[in-house]
């Protein structure tokens, strides 16, 4: 029997309905199944996600599951993975996706190739069969650069703007860096400052084309799809991002980029928050002024003349409101 090469973690919470696509398409990715590990974690699920693992991962032969009696969230989910990785390299996938056979394989080859800390790539989003390519917002391929060198210009899309976890994969040093976990406690946007930390931080990085990673949009149980008190996490999320930003020996060069990225997904949440209970929405709006406080106010004006006019104009009361207090 041969040794992994990957571990692939999975968190997962009541995912009954689609776990077993996730891990029948795991099976597939390497032409000798003992080169993949694979750590479940069972998120708290009430439903039979545990069973659906264990019977399509039955012929699978390195494969742990994780039970938690309660939901720790996706960020202290990924962590528990993450103590586990004992491989050359790591990934992750969620219990709704699914990836194209031989990803993995395809990724390792070129993480070999191009001996870098870490690879993303393109995902396609699936919404009710709908398919859509999602690609990575950075112009270089199979080019080796720091990732500091992709998170600018501060008035576009780059790949900090990119942070999902599960589109790429790492060098296990990345973990040995302490660049690899997750702010624990988060149960939304907890790979805001991940992606932050890791692109300041990490040496090297390069974009690459791979088999598809496949990520199901409007799933019911999905947080981004439900409108409650969790949905505030993106605040301390992007506060913890600010700081990380600020720690940084060049802060001053990526100042206006997160503060732009974080007052843009401010006024998003605002104007979601049409829909959200009067006690979440006062949350929301006090939140989002502390939040406001700490991005340096000589970057607020900026960063707001960046946002679309519609976005400027639904965060304008709140700016003033900090302003004038």
């Amino acid at each position: 029997m041969s040794s992994p090469i990957v571990t692939v973690i999975l968190p997962a919470k009541d995912a009954g309905p689609y776990i077993g696509t996730t891990v029948t398409t795991l099976a597939r990715q390497f032409q000798n199944s003992d080169r993949l590990r694979l750590v479940v974690i069972d998120d708290g699920s009430t439903d039979d996600t545990r069973v659906q693992v264990q019977h399509f991962a039955r012929d699978m032969p390195h494969v742990e599951i994780l039970s938690n009696a309660h939901s720790v969230g996706l960020a202290a989910a990924r962590n528990q993975g993450l103590e586990k990785v004992d491989t050359e390299f790591f990934c992750f996938v969620d219990g709704d996706d699914w990836m194209h056979p031989d990803r993995l394989e395809s990724l390792v080859a070129s993480m070999r190739r191009l001996e870098c800390d870490f690879v993303r790539t393109d995902h396609v989003t699936d919404t009710d069969g709908r398919r859509r390519l999602m690609r990575a917002p950075f112009a270089w391929r199979e080019r080796v650069l720091a990732p500091r060198d992709a998170i600018l210009p501060a008035d576009e899309t780059t790949m900090v703007d990119y942070p999902y976890a599960w589109a790429g994969m790492f060098h296990r040093r990345v973990l040995d860096e302490g660049l690899a976990h997750f702010e624990p406690g988060l149960f939304t946007a907890e790979d805001r400052p991940w992606i932050w930390r890791l692109h300041l931080q990490a040496s090297t990085f390069a974009i690459v084309d791979a088999p598809a990673i496949l990520y199901r949009r409007g799933v019911t149980t999905s947080l981004t799809q439900i409108l409650d008190r969790r949905q505030l996490d993106f605040l301390p999320a992007f506060a913890e991002a600010i700081r990380v930003v600020q720690d940084d020996h060049d802060a001053e060069r990526f100042l206006p980029k997160i503060a732009t990225t974080t007052m843009s997904v401010c006024a998003y949440h605002l104007f979601r928050a049409r829909a959200m209970a009067t006690s979440e929405r006062t949350a929301l709006r006090s939140g989002i002024r502390d939040l406001l406080r700490a991005i340096p106010p000589d970057q607020i004006d900026s960063a707001l003349q960046r946002l679309s006019d519609r976005r400027r104009r639904i965060l304008a009361r709140l700016v003033r409101e900090v302003r004038a207090a």
